[in-house]
């Protein structure tokens, strides 16, 4: 079915439009990858710095549920690293050091840095989406995004975001779709209780040195006797 002829999703305070018909907001990558997607693919202009998921749905009004992060994770096993993308909704988090690294056997799995995620999707960072990703690498997509009506990705640039139902992103070529993918954001624990330090054995209320009792000379001895010595 035409793109044309398929309801615009209503999503926040955007005005979406059929990709195709604004290739200029897409990152290249993205916009060669459209014609081999499964599904219709919208396309809306956004500003720069708000192209970040906190701002972004505060600004427009798209709720955080509907919106899906696309990570770069950097898997290493046997000396030499793969690099993965995982697609998991806003309002949780990739399970990256649990489920991709051992679904993927690696030996440690950790974000890409930013400047080589950039380098090898070819695409701006704050704007990497599942689409156009280089041939070869595994798309790793959470089953929420996957099972979502609608949902809002990266285009490529910060200056614009798409809009596909997930079933489209679960049918990407290299796209394998895993339960449990991602995990709820947890607030940060509470710091734990300050703990005293434990004293060192000539550590005492009374220190090397002091006078208690100035009548006493054999306990003033005793409390002023270096730590080395014996107690004999």
């Amino acid at each position: 079915m035409p793109d044309d002829d398929l309801p615009v999703p209503a999503l926040g305070s955007l005005t979406w439009v059929p990709a195709a018909e604004r290739p200029d907001l897409l990152g290249e990558p993205v916009a060669a990858a459209l014609p081999i997607l499964t599904g219709p693919a919208w396309v809306a202009p956004v500003e720069d710095h708000l192209a970040d998921t906190a701002a972004f749905t505060e600004a427009y009004g798209v709720p955080p549920e509907a919106s899906a992060n696309c990570v770069v994770v950097a898997a290493r096993r046997a000396g030499q690293t793969t690099l993965v993308a995982c697609v998991v909704l806003a309002t949780t988090r990739a399970d990256v050091n649990g489920l991709v690294r051992r679904h993927l056997g690696a030996r440690k799995a950790s974000f890409a840095p930013q400047d080589v995620a950039v380098a090898e999707t070819g695409m701006a960072f704050g704007g990497i989406t599942p689409i156009g990703l280089p041939g070869g690498w595994p798309v790793l997509v959470d089953a929420a995004v996957a099972a979502a009506d609608v949902v809002v990705v990266g285009s490529g640039t910060r200056g614009a975001k798409l809009a596909v139902p997930g079933s489209v992103l679960a049918a990407l070529p290299a796209a394998e779709v895993l339960d449990g993918l991602g995990v709820p954001v947890e607030e940060a624990p509470p710091p734990p209780p300050a703990v005293p330090a434990e004293r060192a054995p000539d550590d005492r209320d009374v220190g090397w040195g002091e006078r208690p009792d100035e009548r006493d000379d054999d306990r003033r001895w005793l409390e002023d006797r270096p730590p080395h010595w014996g107690s004999d």
